[in-house]
């Protein structure tokens, strides 16, 4: 009896001991997760208030020790000092400047109600926020608060790169240009390539390419991209995804191919062929998009061995490297995504000697008859695809 007691004994003891080795590991895992901000002591469940907040909490909680740092709204008002430097204004939200405790200036992204609810908020934190570039923007932080939600990048004391593309601003010149434009490509070949999941972009253009003191460009916004592994060849996408006049027709004419990492490669043409002043117009702010998507007089220049009008220009190495710029262009908006060269070698084509390119066969849109007033989309057009771009562009991309 004597020892079957002390069995129960030893049986009980070692019963609690387990317990309480239980509870102490549940005790510094819930401990650790307060730390980094997945579990908040002065907020009640109600923090998961809709099956969207739920989805995002679960979303963070699975990201793991990777995920960005997390910080409540309070934290975002102290450091922009209640947002009072505006940076700017975009689709999502407004931007302003702060400063983290450390010293360390950043550009707060604070998103507008019902747009940080969704696949955009998740698309941020989930691409750029694994992502290690010198050419592709790093975000520090972001707040998932209540309603309350933002994202915390590093400064860009330049600004974005449209400001420098409007006439009423200084420009810059062809060497920075240059150097710019293989920066993005190199950014984007890190996407497409050298991570673990390939990220298409899918909203490449001026205003979400930002510039450091050094002008060293930087993509931004990812609210739009889209992660796929890098065999896949088409993304799914539902509906039109980027900005008119930037978005490769495959996007939104499904009998192209479908979209794919070649429509970033589209994007990029199109905003080279801006930074050049090739396209004389903002392409983002113009409403007649005929001598924008259809660049003939720039290709039968180029055909004919004439000089491309370029502004700026002023040394021979300059000439060369506008009409580089201007080639590559041309061969990354091909109308056929398998036309289009791979971003990589897009970097290779900047990084060669200009006597290496050849003129690609016109294989893009051709220019339509500039509407006149009463004239229907319909009977001034050429072909059938030149009427779907044309209206698809002025009706459905306009939002």
């Amino acid at each position: 009896m004597l020892n079957h007691g002390s069995c129960v004994v030893e049986g009980i003891s070692s019963a609690i001991a387990g317990i309480l080795i239980m509870l102490l590991v549940m005790f510094f895992q819930i401990k650790r997760w307060k730390n980094r901000g997945l579990i908040r002591p002065d907020r009640k469940p109600q923090l998961l208030g809709t099956s969207r907040n739920h989805q995002i909490e679960i979303f963070i909680r699975d990201y793991g020790p990777i995920a960005p740092n997390r910080y409540r709204y309070s934290e975002i008002k102290k450091m922009t000092n209640s947002f009072v430097e505006k940076l700017g204004q975009g689709g999502y939200g407004s931007v302003y400047k702060g400063q983290l405790p450390d010293g360390q200036l950043v550009a707060v992204k604070l998103l507008d109600k019902g747009m940080g609810d969704g696949e955009d908020f998740i698309n941020e934190i989930g691409s750029i926020g694994k992502t290690s570039h010198v050419n592709v923007v790093t975000l520090l932080g972001f707040c998932f608060d209540g309603n309350k939600r933002a994202l915390i990048y590093e400064f860009m004391p330049n600004g974005s790169l449209d400001k420098f593309l409007r006439r009423d601003e200084s420009h810059l010149d062809w060497n920075t240009l240059f150097r710019i434009a293989k920066g993005i490509a190199r950014g984007l070949e890190y996407l497409h390539e050298h991570c673990n999941t390939r990220i298409v972009h899918f909203d490449i253009k001026p205003h979400n390419i930002l510039l450091d003191e050094d002008f060293i460009p930087k993509i931004s916004d990812f609210g739009l991209a889209k992660l796929c592994k890098r065999k896949e060849s088409i993304v799914s996408v539902t509906g039109a995804r980027g900005t008119a006049g930037y978005m490769a027709p495959e996007v939104f004419l499904k009998r192209l191919g479908g979209a794919s990492h070649k429509s970033d490669v589209y994007s990029f043409g199109m905003m080279v062929l801006e930074m050049t002043g090739a396209c004389k117009e903002n392409i983002a702010s113009t409403t007649d998009m005929s001598g924008i998507y259809f660049p003939d007089t720039i290709y039968k220049k180029l055909e004919g061995g004439e000089n491309v009008e370029v502004d700026g220009v002023t040394t021979e190495e300059e000439e060369e490297l506008a009409k580089k710029m201007v080639m590559v262009s041309l061969w990354c908006i091909q109308s056929d995504p398998s036309d289009r060269p791979s971003i990589s070698k897009v970097v290779e084509m900047l990084e060669g000697s200009f006597q290496s390119l050849h003129v690609p066969t016109k294989r893009f849109w051709s220019s339509p008859t500039r509407y006149s007033q009463g004239t229907s989309a319909s009977t001034t057009l050429d072909s059938s695809h030149e009427r779907l771009l044309t209206q698809a562009t002025r009706e459905d991309l306009s939002t």
